[in-house]
């Protein structure tokens, strides 16, 4: 059996007037998020998950939008005006692995120019970088 690295949880997004955005996800009981601005779901939502899954062994699989919609009260919340957040989240399976790449040498400098700036060692820096790619 193929392990899932990346998995894709739906939130529920509902904005009362005059308070923050609240974000749930049904398949997930008791994990939640808020935010400010729009800007703010995904990041606070992925944030959520992560907090989330924190040394929480139990699988959770996804619902599809169909299957949420068919529920009562996300029809109604949605009614409302709610609507869904796609927030990918990335297995940790808590360790690291050393690996060698290839990578042009000029992009190398800059890698580590840019690493340097931010105080971060270049496998830091490439790993935050490759998660960022791949959440998008």
């Amino acid at each position: 059996m193929k392990t899932a690295y990346k998995t894709l949880f739906l939130g529920l997004v509902e904005k009362d007037e005059g308070s923050a955005y609240g974000v749930t996800f049904p398949d997930l009981p008791g994990c939640f998020s808020a935010a400010d601005s729009e800007d703010e779901l995904l990041p606070n939502a992925m944030e959520a998950l992560e907090i989330f899954f924190e040394g929480n062994l139990e699988r959770y699989t996804p619902s599809t939008i169909e299957q949420l919609t068919s529920k009562p009260e996300i029809a109604e919340a949605l009614g409302r005006g709610a609507f869904f957040l796609t927030v990918p989240y990335i297995l940790n399976n808590g360790g690291t692995t050393r690996v060698n790449i290839t990578i042009n040498r000029g992009l190398l400098r800059s890698v580590d120019a840019e690493a340097e700036r931010r105080k971060m060692t270049r496998s830091a820096f490439l790993a935050q970088a490759a998660e960022r790619e791949i959440l998008g």
